[in-house]
């Protein structure tokens, strides 16, 4: 299938359509044609610091239009994961979460019992894309961790090391749980990209077809690597974490490479 086949988009966001408060060039004009050609876009990212309104506001201060049901979030595929994982009693848990505030609104919207104070009573330990974090925090995390009287689950959203910004990256969510496993030696499961979960969520809720899908990030080890899981085609761009030498180093292999999201537009124009 060639590019001008598909039809739902799967795209990464930070240092894939901008970079802070930048939008990159060629991601409206892309947006555009996508709605044109009666296609869907999806955005799609592992950060869990932003509810999507906050996306929504961000992306309308960038001059794009969007709406809820335009975004699937690592969030979104958390509360799926737990409310699969626990069945009919995900709202009996207590969880621990390690994230920002909006996260855990976000999860007590969803019906969670959420807990920012560790005690024998917590079942799961959940950390996020913290950008308020606080070494009692990363404490609280290793003291549950390290209980002796009681295993809990610990699960966290994503296991990207940085986030890029304008002046270049910041740790992430994997950096973060990093510490915690060199203080007590225990790794979480990670749930968002590159697990295929969220490509999986954003493909039942449009009603595309795999064949007609595609993912596109900056990053292999989360993004392209999402993709391949779930089977789908994948686009690598160039204006976030990922080099080109990144493609001698990961196993995970992209189905397309492009500077930018302005060049993958140009290529799709020139099949049609």
């Amino acid at each position: 299938m060639n590019l001008k086949d598909k039809k739902l988009f799967l795209l990464d966001m930070d240092g894939t359509i901008y970079l802070d408060n930048n939008l990159f060039e060629g991601v409206k004009e892309f947006l555009e044609y996508i709605k044109h050609t009666k296609g869907r876009y999806i955005f799609m990212t592992n950060n869990s610091s932003k509810s999507v309104n906050a996306y929504i506001e961000k992306l309308e201060n960038l001059g794009i239009n969007s709406a809820p049901s335009d975004f699937v979030t690592s969030v979104d595929a958390t509360i799926e994961f737990l409310k699969e994982r626990y069945g009919d009693e995900f709202g009996m848990k207590n969880i621990y979460i390690m994230g920002t505030q909006s996260f855990e609104e976000q999860m007590k919207d969803a019906g969670f019992r959420v807990f920012t104070e560790p005690s024998d009573d917590i079942d799961i330990a959940l950390c996020g894309f913290d950008r308020e974090l606080t070494y009692k925090k990363l404490e609280d995390v290793c003291r549950l961790l390290s209980n002796p009287n009681k295993t809990i689950d610990y699960l966290a959203t994503n296991p990207d090391w940085v986030c890029p910004t304008e002046f270049g990256y910041v740790p992430d969510c994997g950096s973060m749980c990093r510490m915690i496993e060199e203080a007590t030696g225990k790794q979480p499961h990670f749930i968002g990209k590159p697990n295929p979960n969220m490509a999986n969520i954003a493909i039942k809720k449009t009603g595309f077809s795999i064949e007609e899908a595609m993912l596109i990030g900056d990053r292999l080890y989360t993004d392209i690597a999402c993709g391949n899981n779930a089977g789908i085609d994948t686009c690598f761009v160039l204006s976030g974490e990922g080099t080109l030498d990144d493609l001698k180093n990961f196993s995970f292999k992209p189905t397309y490479v492009f500077e930018n999201i302005r060049e993958l537009l140009r290529r799709i124009e020139n099949e049609t």
